[in-house]
């Protein structure tokens, strides 16, 4: 759940990050026929690597995604895996799409993300 505090062998965290991501060229495939199935493999993929999907939205020609990422894994690394293998998982169950995206490059290059719950009086305490 959002706000709470997870633990591993060595260490107690929080660690949420805002995410923002987009198809190549901005192209507006998202919102309508694959907002469903991207959705579903976004969550899979999540589960796959332990990383709890707090919220998400896909708008017209992004995502915007809510995680927590445990600390053994890197952001970067995280949103390498992420955006290879559903692009692998898409066009894989929309075929159609090979052709209109050319060479299994469905995501941006790029990825925005910032760490959440920034809380001055906290960190001085």
């Amino acid at each position: 759940m959002k706000n709470e505090t997870k633990t591993t062998a060595h260490s107690t965290y929080r660690c949420q990050y805002h995410i923002v991501f987009a198809p190549k060229y901005r192209r507006k495939v998202i919102y309508n026929e694959l907002r469903a199935d991207i959705g579903q493999i976004l969550r899979r993929l999540c589960n796959e690597k332990k990383v709890e999907l707090i919220e998400a939205e896909a708008c017209q020609n992004y995502i915007h995604m809510l995680v927590s990422i445990p600390p053994y894994l890197s952001v970067v690394q995280f949103m390498g895996f992420l955006k290879s293998k559903s692009a692998l998982m898409i066009f894989d169950k929309h075929a159609n799409l090979k052709y209109k995206h050319g060479k299994r490059s469905f995501w941006a290059g790029g990825y925005y993300d910032d760490i959440v719950g920034k809380n001055e009086k906290r960190i001085r305490n």
